[in-house]
């Protein structure tokens, strides 16, 4: 039951460093997308942007290698 135990916490510190990566990640690009916004609602759209950017780069990755 021990290992168990300590496996699954090997699980949880792997999971929590790829959340910080994301967090990262999301903080950089809604500074990029809100600054390059001329308008208020462009910066609100550069946010929610800045939710999706993963899949903006496996798209554009995808695209590539594709191509």
């Amino acid at each position: 039951m021990l290992k168990t135990e300590i496996m699954s916490n090997k699980n949880v510190c792997n999971s929590q460093s790829g959340n910080a990566v994301y967090g990262l990640g999301l903080i950089g690009a809604a500074v990029f997308y809100i600054s390059q916004a001329t308008t208020f609602w462009m910066g609100v759209l550069g946010f929610l942007k800045a939710l999706v950017w993963p899949a903006f780069l496996v798209y554009e990755a995808l695209r590539y290698i594709y191509m």
